[in-house]
């Protein structure tokens, strides 16, 4: 009776062994990688929301900031830590429609 697991243990680890080597799809290749969050801790995180044509994470390069997230669906934009300067500089570019420091929502009893 314990060859049966031992079986199943080791068809499991053969099948996410395969899956694993596996090559990415051509759907997905399309969708950059997150890049690694590296701003200063003490900058303020903001959401930014750039027009619909526009490139999120190209805006983002454009004042040197690198996105936590970048949206595409519902938000067009991205988020990221950005220093003074930075956000002052995204609000004069007429591509960023919005650029606001992120925290917690009000209402339903904040």
């Amino acid at each position: 009776m314990r060859i049966r697991p031992i079986r199943t243990l080791t068809a499991a680890v053969a099948v996410l062994a395969a899956v694993a080597a596996l090559p990415v799809s051509g759907a997905t290749a399309d969708v950059p990688e997150p890049v690694p969050h590296t701003a200063p801790a003490d900058h303020a995180p903001y959401i930014v929301t750039v027009r619909e044509e526009v490139d999120p994470a190209e805006v983002a390069e454009r004042v040197g900031a690198t996105p936590v997230h970048v949206y595409r669906t519902v938000l067009h934009g991205f988020s990221a830590r950005l220093s003074p300067e930075q956000v002052e500089a995204l609000r004069e570019m007429p591509d960023v429609e919005a650029v606001e420091e992120d925290g917690r929502a009000g209402g339903f009893g904040a």
